[in-house]
């Protein structure tokens, strides 16, 4: 305890590092840790060149920077996190004919293959508004878990 006394910008460092190791392994970069490393990170800096000193100091500097970094950071984070994942139109899944088990629609519905039951919903250039159960269907692509299907042209 004595050394983090002496030596307060190690105190900083050791913070935002078991944060940051919190942070990955735990909350797997929401957020709220992952500011308040940043924030310990650039305040045991800020220590080291001697711009912040003294405890009070130290702590007002750690919460600003929190809240400054939250306001920068909040919306890329959030847009990573939010992103729909790539429709990906290699798979061998792509073209396959296939039974809908429950009602497709945009927004939800499933498909039977290989004896499991997967989500599906239209895709977008399906051009109609429901594939009815115990019809068949095409997987158009497929995006995340999430078969995205058109009816048969035939149909």
């Amino acid at each position: 305890m004595e050394y983090f006394l002496e030596n307060p910008d190690h105190l900083w460092y050791l913070i935002a590092g078991i944060s940051f190791v919190m942070e990955l392994s735990i909350m797997g970069l929401s957020g709220p840790l992952l500011f308040f490393a940043i924030a310990s990170l650039i305040t045991g800096f800020l220590v080291s060149v001697g711009v912040v000193d003294g405890w009070q100091s130290e702590i007002l500097t750690v919460g600003l920077l929190t809240a400054l970094v939250s306001v920068i950071l909040w919306r890329p984070l959030k847009s990573l996190q939010n992103s729909k994942g790539k429709t990906d139109n290699s798979s061998d899944m792509v073209g396959l004919q296939v039974l809908v088990s429950a009602d497709i629609t945009v927004t939800a519905g499933s498909i039977r293959y290989s004896g499991i039951n997967w989500q599906a919903r239209l895709a977008d250039d399906a051009n109609v508004a429901l594939i009815t159960a115990q019809s068949q269907c095409e997987i158009a692509a497929i995006t995340g878990n999430t078969m995205l299907v058109k009816p048969i042209n035939n149909q």
